[in-house]
C-alpha cells in the first residue's frame, strides 16, 4: 500500500536546497570537519560512526546539523581511505539533496556513485535496510564491492542482491544495513514475498503449527525482504520512467512445450497470406495490429478442426499476433536469437534479458517466426507497478543526469522534486551541425565516412546506435574501411567497463548500443585531449531526448574537451510513427547521396516531444489503473474483515 513520501515538503532542510548560500555554509562545515578525522583510527571512526547511529535511533533526523555534517564527514573521510577518492563539493550537494528526498539532476561523468555512497550512509544509519537501486547488475555489484570497504570502516553491512531463487544469499543481503541491487530484482522479491503472505493467509487454521512442527519451509523466516523501508535509485530516468511503461509480473513455472504449439504454426501460415491495408491495418505507436472486416472474414474462414482442441484465446488474436511479430517486432531490435531461444531486448539500454517473455501469445508468436521451439506460456502470480513498488518504501529518493523535462512526472507520480547540481567546472563540449538523411543507409554511410575521417587523425570515437541490428551494419562499414574497433552489444556487461573505460584512449572507436557503457567513467589520455577529445556520435535519435543527452554526456565531461553530433533519417522508427510527413519532405532536398542540407531539427523534435509525451501518458494511465484497482481492493477486503 502506499507510504508516505518522507513528508520531503516538510523537512526543514529542503527549503535551502535552493540557496547557494546554506549549501556553501553547510559543504564549508563539511570540509572543515574532515581534516580533524584524519588522525582516527579506523576503530574511532567506527565508535563515531556508531554514536550518530543511535542518535539518529533515538529520533534525531539525519537532516539535523548534528548528523548530516559530521556524517558527511566520516563518509567522505571513509571513502579517501578505501577507495583513495576525493569527494567534491557537488557531490557533497547532491548527497544533501538526495538526503532531503528529492530527485537530483547530476550530469553524466560527475560522480554520481560517490553522491550516493555519501547519501546512502546517511540513510543507513537508522538500520532498518537501505535499497541502493542500479539499472543493471553489473552496476550493483561493481559499486557494492567498491564502496563496501568504506561502509565497513563505519561499521556498517553492505551487501549485493544476486538474481535468481537462491533464498539464503538473497537473505543474507537484504539483513545487510545497505543493499545494492537491480530494480527489477528488488520488485521480484517483493512480489514472491506477496505470494509467499497470500498463500500462508490462506492456511487452515493450526496448519502452520503443525508445518513448524514438521519443519516445512514455513519453520523458517517466511518472506525474504524486511520490508521497503528506504530506496536511492541510480539512474532514476530509467528505472522510475523508462521501465515505468510496463508492470513487473511474476511467473510460475510451466511445461516446456507450448500446448497450442499448432495453433501458432497456423496463425503464422495464415498471416502470411493477409495483404497490408487491405486485411489488417498496424499503429507503429502502438505497436497493435487490427484485422480489417475483410481480413477478419478470411481469418474465419480456415480450418481450425485440427487445432480447436488447443486454442487458449480467440483465434483472431492467434492471427494478430503472428502478424505483430513479423510487421512490427524484428530480430537484432526488439530481441535476438541466442541458443535457439528468443530473449528480448531492453529498447531503452539495448540490454539483453534472458529470462523475461513478452506476455499474452505474443512471445509464442515470435518463436514460431523465428522457428525455435514454441515454449509454453508462464502464468502469471503476481504483478506491480513500478509506481506502485516504489511509492511503498517509506523514503524514495534518485539521481539521475537527465531529469530535466520529466520533472511533472517526478513529482506528481514519486512525490519527487527535482533539484540540479551544477558541473564542477565548465563544459567544453562543442555540439557540431545535425546531419539529415532519406534513408538509414545513407545515414550509415555517412556515420562510417565521419568515424573513418576521425580515425586516421587519431582522435578518440564513441557512436551510439539504435539497435544491435545496426551496430553490425556499421561494423561492417567500418570493417571494410579497415577501421580498428570494439563493439558493445548489450550482452558484455562486466567487458563493458573495459570497452567503454578505453573509449578514449587515442585512435579508439567504439560503436555500442544506446546504453552506452551507462556508470562507467572515460577517462580521456593527454594526446586524445590534445586533439580535441572524445568525439560522440548519436545515430538516430531515441524515443526520449533524455537517452541522446545521455549518450553525448559520455564526453566532454569533468571540463575535458570533446564534441557531439546527432545523425537522423527519414526512415527512423521515430519519423514513422510520429512525423510521417518528414519522409517525404526530406526526399524533396536530398542530394544524390541522399543528404539534405536544410536543417530539420524543429521537426525532428516536435515528433521527439509527441512521442515522450504518449510515453508518459501511457505511464501515467498505469499508475492510475493500479491505484483504482488498489482502491477496490482495499474496499473489498474491509468488507470482508
Amino acid at each position: 500500500m502506499p507510504a508516505s513520501l518522507f513528508h520531503r515538503h516538510r523537512n526543514p532542510a529542503s527549503v535551502h536546497l535552493n540557496n547557494p548560500q546554506w549549501i556553501g555554509t553547510m559543504i564549508e562545515k563539511i570540509r572543515k570537519t574532515v581534516p580533524s578525522l584524519h588522525g582516527n583510527t579506523d576503530s574511532e571512526l567506527s565508535v563515531r560512526s556508531e554514536t550518530l547511529s543511535e542518535t539518529v535511533c533515538g529520533g534525531v533526523s539525519i537532516l539535523d546539523e548534528s548528523i548530516l555534517i559530521p556524517g558527511l564527514a566520516l563518509m567522505t573521510e571513509a571513502l579517501r581511505r578505501r577507495t583513495g577518492k576525493l569527494v567534491y563539493d557537488v557531490q557533497l550537494q547532491a548527497a544533501m539533496a538526495l538526503a532531503v528526498g528529492s530527485s537530483v539532476e547530476m550530469q553524466t561523468g560527475e560522480g554520481k556513485t560517490l553522491s550516493v555512497g555519501l547519501a546512502a550512509y546517511l540513510h543507513a544509519l537508522q538500520r532498518r535496510g537501505v535499497h541502493v537501486v542500479t539499472a543493471n547488475a553489473y552496476l550493483a555489484e561493481r559499486d557494492c564491492h567498491d564502496l563496501g570497504p568504506a561502509y565497513e570502516i563505519l561499521g556498517l553491512t553492505c551487501g549485493f542482491l544476486p538474481e535468481g531463487n537462491n533464498l539464503a544469499l538473497k537473505r543474507a543481503a537484504y539483513e545487510c544495513d545497505l543493499t545494492y541491487g537491480t530494480g527489477y530484482e528488488f520488485g521480484f522479491d517483493y512480489l514472491r514475498d506477496q505470494v509467499q503472505l497470500r498463500n500462508h493467509r490462506g492456511r487452515r487454521l493450526g496448519e502452520k503449527c503443525l508445518s513448524n512442527c514438521q519443519r516445512s519451509i514455513f519453520s523458517v523466516q517466511e518472506t525474504t525482504q524486511r520490508g521497503l523501508w528506504r530506496a536511492i535509485v541510480d539512474e532514476a530516468d530509467n528505472v522510475l520512467l523508462d521501465d515505468a511503461c510496463s508492470p513487473l509480473v511474476l511467473s510460475g513455472n510451466t511445461a516446456m512445450t507450448a500446448v497450442d504449439e499448432q495453433a501458432h504454426q497456423l496463425a503464422r501460415r495464415t498471416a502470411a497470406n493477409l495483404h497490408c491495408n487491405h486485411d489488417f491495418r498496424f499503429d507503429h505507436e502502438s505497436r497493435r495490429v487490427a484485422l480489417t472486416d475483410v481480413g477478419v472474414e478470411a481469418v474465419h474462414g480456415c480450418d481450425l478442426n485440427s487445432i480447436e482442441h488447443v486454442l487458449q484465446r480467440p483465434w483472431i488474436d492467434y492471427v494478430e499476433h503472428a502478424l505483430q511479430a513479423e510487421w512490427l517486432y524484428h530480430r537484432d531490435v526488439h530481441y535476438i536469437v541466442r541458443e535457439a531461444q528468443v530473449q528480448l531486448v531492453d529498447g531503452t539500454t539495448g540490454r539483453v534479458f534472458e529470462d523475461r517473455k513478452w506476455s499474452a501469445g505474443l512471445h509464442q508468436a515470435v518463436e514460431a517466426k523465428e522457428g525455435v521451439l514454441i515454449t509454453a506460456e508462464s502464468q502469471p502470480l503476481a504483478k506491480v507497478t513500478r509506481q506502485r513498488l516504489y511509492k511503498s518504501y517509506q523514503t524514495l529518493t534518485g539521481l539521475t543526469g537527465t531529469a530535466t523535462g520529466s520533472e511533472s512526472e517526478f513529482l506528481d507520480i514519486y512525490g519527487l522534486r527535482v533539484i540540479s547540481v551544477p558541473l564542477r567546472v565548465p563544459s567544453q563540449r562543442r555540439m557540431e551541425r545535425p546531419r539529415f538523411f532519406v534513408d538509414g543507409a545513407a545515414r550509415l554511410n555517412a556515420v562510417a565516412a565521419e568515424v573513418g575521417e576521425l580515425h586516421r587523425t587519431g582522435r578518440p570515437v564513441l557512436v551510439g546506435t539504435r539497435s544491435i541490428a545496426e551496430t553490425g551494419e556499421l561494423s561492417a562499414l567500418l570493417k571494410q574501411q579497415q577501421v580498428a574497433h570494439q563493439v558493445l552489444s548489450g550482452v558484455q556487461d562486466a567487458d563493458e567497463t573495459a570497452i567503454i573505460s578505453a573509449a578514449g584512449n587515442p585512435g579508439s572507436v567504439t560503436i555500442s548500443t544506446n546504453m552506452a557503457g551507462r556508470g562507467t567513467d572515460i577517462q580521456l589520455s593527454p594526446r586524445s585531449a590534445a586533439l580535441g577529445g572524445l568525439h560522440v556520435i548519436v545515430s538516430g535519435r531515441h524515443e526520449a531526448s533524455r537517452i541522446d543527452r545521455q549518450i553525448i554526456g559520455r564526453g566532454a565531461r569533468q571540463g575535458d574537451p570533446g564534441s557531439a553530433r546527432v545523425y537522423c533519417s527519414g526512415d527512423d522508427w521515430l519519423v514513422q510513427s510520429y512525423g510521417p510527413w518528414i519522409r517525404d519532405a526530406l526526399r524533396r532536398y536530398a542530394d544524390s547521396r541522399g543528404e539534405v542540407a536544410q536543417d530539420f531539427s524543429v521537426a525532428f523534435d516536435r515528433a521527439q516531444r509527441s512521442c515522450e509525451r504518449q510515453q508518459c501518458q501511457i505511464r501515467r494511465q498505469l499508475y492510475q489503473e493500479d491505484r483504482r484497482r488498489t482502491e477496490v481492493l482495499v474496499k473489498l477486503d474491509s468488507r470482508l474483515a
